[in-house]
Protein backbone atom coordinates (compact mmCIF):
# COMPACT_ATOMS: atom_id res chain seq x y z
CA UNK A 1 0.00 0.00 0.00
CA UNK A 2 1.46 3.37 -0.98
CA UNK A 3 2.01 5.98 1.73
CA UNK A 4 -0.47 8.55 0.38
CA UNK A 5 -3.30 6.00 0.32
CA UNK A 6 -2.44 4.78 3.81
CA UNK A 7 -2.49 8.37 5.08
CA UNK A 8 -5.98 8.84 3.59
CA UNK A 9 -7.19 5.61 5.20
CA UNK A 10 -5.79 6.56 8.62
CA UNK A 11 -7.39 10.00 8.24
CA UNK A 12 -10.76 8.36 7.61
CA UNK A 13 -10.37 6.00 10.55
CA UNK A 14 -9.58 8.82 12.96
CA UNK A 15 -12.40 11.00 11.63
CA UNK A 16 -15.03 8.28 11.98
CA UNK A 17 -13.73 7.15 15.38
CA UNK A 18 -13.68 10.57 17.00
CA UNK A 19 -11.59 8.99 19.75
CA UNK A 20 -8.05 7.73 20.18
CA UNK A 21 -7.01 4.79 17.98
CA UNK A 22 -4.04 2.55 18.76
CA UNK A 23 -1.26 2.51 16.20
CA UNK A 24 -0.89 -1.23 16.82
CA UNK A 25 -4.54 -1.75 15.91
CA UNK A 26 -4.00 0.07 12.62
CA UNK A 27 -0.86 -1.83 11.65
CA UNK A 28 -2.38 -5.21 12.53
CA UNK A 29 -5.75 -4.66 10.85
CA UNK A 30 -4.30 -3.08 7.71
CA UNK A 31 -1.27 -5.40 7.54
CA UNK A 32 1.23 -2.56 7.35
CA UNK A 33 4.48 -2.01 9.22
CA UNK A 34 5.06 0.61 11.90
CA UNK A 35 7.52 2.29 9.55
CA UNK A 36 4.86 2.59 6.84
CA UNK A 37 2.40 3.96 9.38
CA UNK A 38 4.96 6.48 10.65
CA UNK A 39 5.38 7.83 7.11
CA UNK A 40 1.60 8.18 6.78
CA UNK A 41 1.45 9.94 10.15
CA UNK A 42 4.10 12.40 8.98
CA UNK A 43 1.95 13.27 5.98
CA UNK A 44 -1.08 13.86 8.20
CA UNK A 45 0.89 15.93 10.70
CA UNK A 46 2.09 18.17 7.88
CA UNK A 47 -1.42 18.43 6.47
CA UNK A 48 -2.94 19.32 9.83
CA UNK A 49 -0.34 21.84 10.95
CA UNK A 50 0.00 25.60 11.22
CA UNK A 51 -3.29 27.50 11.07
CA UNK A 52 -5.38 24.42 10.24
CA UNK A 53 -8.43 24.05 12.49
CA UNK A 54 -7.65 20.38 13.16
CA UNK A 55 -4.47 18.92 14.62
CA UNK A 56 -3.24 15.33 14.92
CA UNK A 57 -2.27 14.16 18.40
CA UNK A 58 0.14 11.25 18.92
CA UNK A 59 0.61 9.88 22.43
CA UNK A 60 1.48 6.51 24.00
CA UNK A 61 1.25 4.76 20.65
CA UNK A 62 -2.19 6.22 19.93
CA UNK A 63 -3.59 8.75 17.45
CA UNK A 64 -6.50 11.18 17.69
CA UNK A 65 -7.78 14.25 15.90
CA UNK A 66 -8.28 17.36 18.02
CA UNK A 67 -9.25 20.96 17.44
CA UNK A 68 -6.45 23.50 17.15
CA UNK A 69 -5.92 25.08 20.56
CA UNK A 70 -5.40 28.46 18.86
CA UNK A 71 -9.14 28.60 18.26
CA UNK A 72 -10.38 27.35 21.60
CA UNK A 73 -12.09 30.63 22.52
CA UNK A 74 -14.05 30.81 19.27
CA UNK A 75 -15.02 27.14 19.47
CA UNK A 76 -16.18 27.63 23.04
CA UNK A 77 -18.32 30.61 22.06
CA UNK A 78 -20.17 28.61 19.41
CA UNK A 79 -20.44 25.22 21.06
CA UNK A 80 -20.68 26.50 24.64
CA UNK A 81 -19.22 23.31 26.14
CA UNK A 82 -19.69 22.42 29.77
CA UNK A 83 -16.67 23.82 31.54
CA UNK A 84 -14.57 21.57 33.64
CA UNK A 85 -14.09 22.42 37.30
CA UNK A 86 -11.32 24.96 37.70
CA UNK A 87 -7.98 23.48 38.58
CA UNK A 88 -7.10 25.11 41.87
CA UNK A 89 -3.54 25.86 42.84
CA UNK A 90 -3.65 22.86 45.17
CA UNK A 91 -4.62 20.63 42.26
CA UNK A 92 -1.95 22.17 40.01
CA UNK A 93 0.79 21.45 42.51
CA UNK A 94 -0.49 17.94 43.18
CA UNK A 95 -0.70 17.14 39.46
CA UNK A 96 2.81 18.43 38.78
CA UNK A 97 4.28 16.38 41.65
CA UNK A 98 2.56 13.19 40.46
CA UNK A 99 3.60 13.81 36.84
CA UNK A 100 7.29 14.06 37.72
CA UNK A 101 7.54 11.65 40.63
CA UNK A 102 5.02 8.92 39.72
CA UNK A 103 4.04 6.47 40.93
CA UNK A 104 3.30 8.06 44.30
CA UNK A 105 0.99 7.38 47.22
CA UNK A 106 -1.27 10.09 48.58
CA UNK A 107 0.86 10.31 51.73
CA UNK A 108 4.03 10.79 49.67
CA UNK A 109 2.38 13.67 47.79
CA UNK A 110 1.27 15.18 51.10
CA UNK A 111 4.81 14.95 52.48
CA UNK A 112 6.05 17.00 49.53
CA UNK A 113 3.26 19.57 49.72
CA UNK A 114 2.96 19.69 53.49
CA UNK A 115 -0.85 19.64 53.43
CA UNK A 116 -3.70 17.16 53.03
CA UNK A 117 -4.21 16.27 49.34
CA UNK A 118 -7.28 14.04 49.58
CA UNK A 119 -9.63 16.37 47.72
CA UNK A 120 -7.02 17.44 45.16
CA UNK A 121 -6.30 13.81 44.26
CA UNK A 122 -10.01 12.97 44.24
CA UNK A 123 -10.87 15.72 41.80
CA UNK A 124 -7.87 15.09 39.55
CA UNK A 125 -9.17 11.53 39.34
CA UNK A 126 -12.64 12.79 38.41
CA UNK A 127 -11.08 14.87 35.63
CA UNK A 128 -9.25 11.72 34.44
CA UNK A 129 -5.88 13.42 34.83
CA UNK A 130 -4.56 10.77 37.24
CA UNK A 131 -5.45 7.15 37.97
CA UNK A 132 -4.63 4.29 40.34
CA UNK A 133 -1.68 2.37 38.92
CA UNK A 134 -1.09 -0.15 41.71
CA UNK A 135 -0.27 -0.52 45.39
CA UNK A 136 3.01 0.16 47.19
CA UNK A 137 4.61 -2.90 48.73
CA UNK A 138 4.67 -1.57 52.26
CA UNK A 139 2.52 -1.68 55.40
CA UNK A 140 -1.13 -1.15 54.48
CA UNK A 141 -0.34 -1.40 50.75
CA UNK A 142 -1.41 2.19 49.97
CA UNK A 143 -2.62 3.13 46.49
CA UNK A 144 -0.14 4.41 43.93
CA UNK A 145 -1.18 7.18 41.54
CA UNK A 146 0.11 8.10 38.09
CA UNK A 147 -0.95 10.26 35.17
CA UNK A 148 -3.31 9.16 32.38
CA UNK A 149 -3.46 9.30 28.59
CA UNK A 150 -5.86 12.22 29.06
CA UNK A 151 -3.04 14.08 30.82
CA UNK A 152 -0.77 13.49 27.82
CA UNK A 153 -3.44 14.60 25.35
CA UNK A 154 -4.30 17.76 27.25
CA UNK A 155 -0.67 18.85 27.35
CA UNK A 156 0.19 17.72 23.83
CA UNK A 157 2.75 15.11 24.90
CA UNK A 158 3.51 11.86 23.11
CA UNK A 159 4.88 10.33 26.31
CA UNK A 160 6.19 11.17 29.75
CA UNK A 161 9.70 11.47 28.35
CA UNK A 162 8.52 14.68 26.69
CA UNK A 163 7.58 16.34 29.96
CA UNK A 164 8.80 19.94 29.92
CA UNK A 165 10.70 21.46 32.79
CA UNK A 166 8.72 21.87 35.99
CA UNK A 167 7.90 25.59 35.57
CA UNK A 168 6.83 25.15 31.95
CA UNK A 169 4.47 22.33 32.90
CA UNK A 170 2.84 24.52 35.53
CA UNK A 171 2.24 27.24 32.95
CA UNK A 172 0.65 24.77 30.54
CA UNK A 173 -1.59 23.43 33.31
CA UNK A 174 -2.66 26.97 34.18
CA UNK A 175 -3.54 27.74 30.55
CA UNK A 176 -5.86 24.74 30.38
CA UNK A 177 -7.44 25.53 33.74
CA UNK A 178 -8.67 28.94 32.60
CA UNK A 179 -9.92 28.09 29.09
CA UNK A 180 -13.29 29.73 28.63
CA UNK A 181 -12.98 31.65 31.88
CA UNK A 182 -12.42 35.36 32.39
CA UNK A 183 -10.57 34.75 35.62
CA UNK A 184 -6.94 33.63 35.68
CA UNK A 185 -4.89 32.03 38.38
CA UNK A 186 -2.71 34.61 40.04
CA UNK A 187 -0.26 34.80 42.89
CA UNK A 188 2.27 32.40 44.25
CA UNK A 189 1.78 28.83 43.03
CA UNK A 190 2.72 27.34 46.36
CA UNK A 191 -0.32 28.34 48.38
CA UNK A 192 -1.53 25.50 50.57
CA UNK A 193 -4.49 27.58 51.76
CA UNK A 194 -6.24 26.98 48.44
CA UNK A 195 -6.98 23.41 49.59
CA UNK A 196 -9.66 24.56 51.99
CA UNK A 197 -11.20 26.80 49.31
CA UNK A 198 -11.85 23.92 46.94
CA UNK A 199 -15.61 23.49 47.06
CA UNK A 200 -16.03 19.73 47.20
CA UNK A 201 -18.56 18.31 49.60
CA UNK A 202 -17.73 15.34 51.79
CA UNK A 203 -20.26 13.25 49.90
CA UNK A 204 -18.43 13.93 46.62
CA UNK A 205 -15.23 12.28 47.81
CA UNK A 206 -14.50 9.19 45.66
CA UNK A 207 -15.03 5.91 47.46
CA UNK A 208 -11.45 4.80 46.81
CA UNK A 209 -10.18 7.69 48.93
CA UNK A 210 -12.63 7.06 51.75
CA UNK A 211 -11.33 3.57 52.44
CA UNK A 212 -8.30 2.46 50.46
CA UNK A 213 -8.35 -1.01 52.00
CA UNK A 214 -11.41 -1.97 49.92
CA UNK A 215 -9.93 -1.06 46.54
CA UNK A 216 -9.18 -3.70 43.95
CA UNK A 217 -6.61 -2.51 41.42
CA UNK A 218 -7.32 -3.73 37.90
CA UNK A 219 -4.36 -4.03 35.55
Amino acid sequence: MNTAKLANIVESILFVSGNEVGEKDITEKLSVTQLELNKAISILKEKYSGACGITLLEFNGKLQFSSNSDYVNEVSLVLNPIREKELTKAMLETLAIIAYKQPLTRLEVEEMRGVDCTYAIGNLSKLNMIKIVGRKDTIGKPLLFGTTDEFLKRFDLEGLEQLPNYDELLERIKEISVIGQTETLQGDFYNSNRDKNFNVEEGDLPDFLKDESDVVVVD
